[in-house]
């Protein structure tokens, strides 16, 4: 598989030259399977490069899973250029997301006085597939879905691809239980061993005591939960609305300095707008 990311953002979008390295589009991302199926995570504003990109390379067959509703995760969907060719075909997982649907959610972002062009004017053939939830496959992937410590709904995944494994796990607060959380030995357990790992890296120590439970989690839980699940690589992501270039090469070097520290080989990083790696 080929994991890409075109937004790493968290909660908002951002601009301006502080930005430049990691980006500023929020949560998509893009993963190819070995059998050539192409499925991305999240519509935060990351998808409208993605959507570009797919009509560049004449990519006309797409699924979407969804982590949660939130804006971040949600907002480029209008603007993913693909949906405007009667061609291409667009398959939504439809699942709750709290008091509706996927497909709930999806039209009330597609309609008035959100957006101007209702869902159903989409030339794009958009369907809502209700199997795409818990243990599934598209094409040589497998799929599997956890309940994470955030609102009501939200989840993480984990890939699984000829003996390789890659989890996303944004959105997470590990110190701190929300109503639908599974606990830290629940999403240590579900990372296991995996080959990659993204998982929402939003704050610092410093910052974390002032917004528990807030919904996501400082970097001394992700590092902990990391090396206890003996993962391969540690790809921060849900980069804080503020935190510069500068200040996420700091937060990785710490990362790699506590790696080092307790004799492990993880690679720590933060995950930029235009990440790409095969697994």
């Amino acid at each position: 598989m080929i994991v890409r990311c075109w937004g790493s953002r968290g909660s908002i979008a951002v601009s301006g030259p502080q930005y430049v390295t990691y980006g500023g589009d929020t949560t998509c991302l893009q993963i190819t399977a070995g059998s050539g199926e192409t499925v991305i995570v999240d519509a935060g504003t990351g998808i409208r490069r993605l959507g570009n990109f797919l009509l560049e390379k004449k990519i006309t067959r797409y699924y979407l899973l969804v982590t949660h509703g939130h804006w971040d995760h949600v907002l480029g969907f209008p603007f993913f250029r693909p949906l405007l060719h009667s061609n291409n075909q667009l398959i939504i997982q439809n699942r709750a997301l709290g008091n509706m649907t996927s497909k709930d959610m999806f039209e009330q972002v597609m309609s008035p006085p959100f957006f101007p062009v209702r869902l159903a004017e989409l030339k794009a053939d958009i369907q809502f597939d209700s199997g795409l939830n818990d243990c599934f496959n598209i094409g040589s992937l497998q799929i599997d879905s956890i309940l994470t410590s955030h609102s009501e709904g939200s989840l993480g995944y984990r890939f699984q691809e000829n003996g390789r494994t890659f989890v996303f796990l944004t959105d997470n607060e590990l110190g701190f239980d929300h109503t639908q959380s599974l606990g830290k030995d629940a999403y240590q357990q579900f990372a296991r061993h995996a080959d990659l790992l993204f998982h929402d890296a939003e704050y610092t120590e410093d910052e974390y005591r002032h917004r528990r439970g807030w919904g996501h989690s400082a970097m001394p839980h992700v590092l902990d939960l990391a090396l206890k699940a003996g993962v391969g690589q540690l790809g921060l992501i849900h980069l804080n609305q503020d935190r510069t270039d500068q200040e996420m090469d700091a937060l990785v070097k710490d990362g790699n300095r506590f790696f080092s520290y307790k004799n492990s080989n993880i690679q720590c990083f933060g995950v930029t707008c235009d990440f790409e790696i095969v697994l």
